[in-house]
């Protein structure tokens, strides 16, 4: 029980004086390599109050987006615009209904277009070329620790 106690308090003083070197090396003055720039001169000031936000959140982006008649309210119409738009690239001769070669044209035009040697078949490296290639994000840049001088 003592040592758990004894572990305690040694963890909770590494902690704190952790703290206060981390506190004391921010008010030290850092020298720039290069020539200062605004946001060093910035630096000089206190952060008193955060950076303002984004007016609009995501979602209110998205219902205003929707919200093709700006009265604050998605109606049916509004709602299924984006669903008539795609439906109607689909619908390819414009007769209001979807067969399946529409519906199925971009699968079709890929084997099509896969199919090399044009005998409706597709062998291993023809069907490599099917594969769904998805854009990948690319990761957020990261700042050294030591960016902000």
């Amino acid at each position: 029980m003592w040592k758990f106690l004894g572990g305690a308090v040694a963890a909770m003083l590494v902690m704190g004086g952790g703290l206060l070197i981390w506190q004391g090396m921010g008010d030290r003055p850092r020298i720039a390599a290069s020539a200062p720039s605004a946001s060093a001169a910035n630096a000089a000031e206190p952060l008193t109050t955060p950076p303002a936000a984004d007016e609009a959140t995501k979602e209110e982006r998205r219902f205003n987006r929707y919200d093709k008649d700006r009265d604050g309210k998605v109606s049916t119409d509004e709602y299924l615009a984006s669903r008539h738009k795609a439906y109607a690239k689909l619908d390819t001769n414009g007769d209001g209904r979807l067969s399946f070669e529409e519906w199925a044209i971009r699968t079709t035009t890929k084997f099509a277009t896969a199919d090399a040697d044009k005998t409706g078949t597709l062998d291993a490296t023809e069907f490599a070329t099917t594969k769904v290639l998805r854009k990948t994000r690319a990761p957020a840049p990261c700042k050294p620790a030591d960016a902000d001088d």
